[in-house]
């Protein structure tokens, strides 16, 4: 079992930037595809970004491109994301996950995944 807590939530202006951090534990995460969603009341989790095993490779939303940026530390067990010029429509709960295998290209489905953590509320006002 893998447990996953994200942290680095809050209320920010439309502009500003926040960095949501991911802490793994209960078994090594080195080898793993790692993601970030995102969801809001009423809809579906959406993929936000993802990146593979060492970082190499990496893939996000069109929504998010240029603006997020994921990145992970396997000596730490942790994951991030580095979000910039926040809009009001990145208002949602952002939930980090880690699939039970290494791959080539990044999955884009939540039922891809197999470990999600709690989550973390991200709210950016006009």
């Amino acid at each position: 079992q893998v447990q996953l807590v994200e942290s680095g939530g809050g209320l920010v202006q439309a502009g500003d930037s926040l960095r949501l951090s991911c802490a793994a534990s209960g078994r090594p995460v080195g080898g793993y595809t790692m993601g970030w969603f995102r969801q809001t009341p009423g809809n579906e989790r959406e993929f936000v970004a993802g990146i593979t095993w060492n970082g190499g490779r990496t893939d996000s939303a069109d929504a998010v491109k240029g603006r997020f940026t994921i990145s992970r530390d396997n000596t730490r067990s942790m994951l991030y994301l580095q979000m910039n010029s926040l809009k009001p429509e990145d208002t949602a709960v952002y939930y980090c996950t880690l699939r039970w295998s290494a791959t080539v290209s990044i999955p884009m489905f939540a039922n891809e995944y197999d470990f999600w953590g709690p989550g973390t509320q991200v709210a950016v006002s006009s």
